[in-house]
Order: structure tokens, then C-alpha cells, then sequence
């Protein structure tokens, strides 16, 4: 039976979350310099496990095993979210450099290989699942020629030259090259741990939508206009991310979740009253009925929501967009 070195795995994600160390986390965007140079560290260490790594046309990082008859394909991903965790993806990423460390090493595994794959960008820095939608052959190049980044807008085929990936060949799906695909992943909330459970297997996967609230007030000056004049976009966003925190759990499912983690105000200065105000209201469920997939561009129920906030507020306007969706 393989045998795993469980202190390796520790030394190895130890190692890999120093390309990005921030405080107790790590900050390693998709094909940032430090990005880039986990890559080469990670296609370093599938050589060294007797693997044959290929960093593709998308920063893909791919070790495989040519002898085996039969092949497992385990990973996940090696970029993290802004200032995120040390163990999201990574994880998944290391356990199968470790699996095929140990599969190498035991006689009774003769002919059985694992390959590993550290897709690119599946936190979406630039586009969502960017990495393995190339593998599958779901990326055309008039896409890459659109995708900008979501933070500073680089074009994605600029960002690809910076790292030393454009022009490189993109690896592919191969149709029966792999017995099945193995994902492992760091548990991100409290089930698991709440139960005294280590181990559990995803039921479903959850949807995504991410709405863009804008507020419209009427600029005007703090110390001169009289409370009872004002159309304040700032108090208005207040109001209603409150009563979107009270009423949520009214009209979606047991197991929604839903965040409201980025807010702006304009001017975003003391002594002005703010004219326009925006938030990013972000939703999750495994039920496309509760993220409103029937009634395009957004739900019903949060539409009322926000026409009822917003004449409260005192903005004189509010519109949600979708932003994107996952």
C-alpha cells in the first residue's frame, strides 16, 4: 500500500505559501511574479517526483507519467485570492505531488500513475476556472484576445507575455487517458470540524452571483444642506445592505449564503454628502431557484428589497447589474 509522509506534505505547503507570505496568509495573484515563480518551484518538484512537468499557454502546471497504464489525475489550484489562505488550493495541489511520490515508490504499484495539475487562475484574477476551461477545450483564443484582470485591467494576453506563457502550446483532455479526476480541498468552513469529522465528500458544487448595487443620490454640501434636503447615496447603501441582511433569510433557501464585502461612496471625502454609493452584493446556493437563474438579470425577491430600501435612503435611484457570475 502507498505510504504518504504526512511531515513532507506539511514541509512542502510550508514551502509553497512562502511565494506570497502575507501575515498569516498569502497574497500570490494569478501570474504575479510570485505566481509565476510557484509554478517553476512546483513543476521543479513533480520532476523530482518522476513526473514529466509542462507549464502550458494559460500557466497550467501539468506532471505526467508516460510508462503508466493507468493514470489518476489529481489537483486544484496554486494562485490564492487577495491576502487569502495558505492552504485553499494548495492543498489539493500538494496532495497529489504527494500521491505520486508515494505511488512511485511502491513496488505493488507498478503501471498505476498519478498526474498532477495546478490549473491557472480557477480564483479568477482574469476569467473563472481560466486554467481548467482551457484543458477541457471550453477557452477559444478570441476569449483570451477579451479577458481583461479584474483588479488592475491588464489585458489577460499581456499578463500571459509578462509570466513567459504566451505563445506556449495549451496541454489538452485527453480521452481516456485518466481513470477519474480527484480533487482535494481544504474545508473553508465549520461543518466538518462542528460534527468531529475529518474527512467528507462535496454534494454539490455552489452558484454564484454577484450583483453590482448602485445608489444615486445628489452630491451637495455637509455643512449647508439641511438633513431634511438630503439624498444621501451613503445612508441609502446602509439601509439596505440592513435590510438585505433582515429579509434574506425570508426569501431564499437553507443553505444561501449571501455577502456584502465591498462598499464605495462618491466623493468618499468628510465633508460632502455622498451622490452616489455602490456595493457588491455576492450570492451562493446549490439551488439555481435561489440565485434566480429563472428570472434574468436578477432575482425577483431582492428587486423589492431594493425599491423598497431605496426610497427610505433617500437616494432618488438604485440599479443592481449583474458583475459576473461563476
Amino acid at each position: 500500500m502507498p505510504a504518504v509522509d504526512g511531515q513532507r506534505v506539511v514541509a512542502d505547503l510550508k514551502r509553497l505559501a512562502e511565494f506570497g507570505r502575507y501575515k498569516t496568509g498569502v497574497h500570490r495573484p494569478t501570474y504575479s511574479p510570485v505566481d509565476v515563480e510557484s509554478r517553476y518551484w512546483l513543476a521543479g518538484k513533480l520532476r523530482e517526483a518522476g513526473l514529466d512537468p509542462v507549464i502550458d499557454g494559460v500557466g497550467n502546471v501539468i506532471g505526467r507519467r508516460p510508462q503508466a497504464q493507468l493514470r489518476l489525475l489529481v489537483g486544484s489550484h496554486s494562485e490564492t485570492q487577495p491576502y487569502g489562505g495558505w492552504l485553499d488550493g494548495a492543498l489539493g495541489v500538494i496532495y497529489g505531488l504527494e500521491l505520486a511520490r508515494a505511488f512511485a515508490a511502491d513496488p505493488d504499484c507498478a503501471g498505476l500513475g498519478i498526474e498532477v495539475a495546478a490549473w491557472a487562475d480557477e480564483e479568477g484574477h482574469y476569467s473563472s476556472y481560466l486554467g481548467s476551461r482551457s484543458f477541457i477545450g471550453a477557452l477559444g483564443e478570441d476569449e483570451i484576445d477579451k479577458i481583461k484582470g479584474r483588479d488592475n485591467g491588464t489585458p489577460l494576453r499581456r499578463a500571459l507575455a509578462e509570466a513567459g506563457f504566451d505563445g506556449r502550446p495549451r496541454e489538452q483532455f485527453e480521452a481516456g487517458r485518466h481513470v477519474g479526476y480527484l480533487e482535494a480541498h481544504i474545508e473553508q468552513g465549520d461543518t466538518l470540524d462542528t460534527a468531529g469529522l475529518r474527512i467528507g465528500i462535496v454534494e454539490a458544487i455552489v452558484g454564484i452571483r454577484n450583483f453590482r448595487v448602485s445608489l444615486i443620490g445628489e452630491q451637495n454640501h455637509a455643512g449647508t444642506t439641511r438633513m431634511i434636503r438630503r439624498k444621501d447615496a451613503g445612508v441609502a447603501m446602509v439601509r439596505l445592505a440592513t435590510r438585505i441582511h433582515d429579509h434574506f433569510p425570508q426569501i431564499v433557501g437553507p443553505r444561501t449564503v449571501w455577502t456584502i464585502g465591498r462598499m464605495l461612496v462618491e466623493p468618499n471625502v468628510p465633508s460632502v454628502v455622498p451622490g452616489r454609493a455602490e456595493m457588491q452584493v455576492q450570492i451562493r446556493d446549490t439551488d439555481p431557484v435561489c440565485l434566480g437563474w429563472r428570472s434574468p438579470p436578477m432575482p425577483t425577491a431582492p428587486a423589492h428589497v431594493v425599491s423598497r430600501s431605496s426610497r427610505s435612503g433617500g437616494a432618488s435611484r438604485a440599479r443592481w447589474t449583474r458583475a459576473f457570475r461563476r
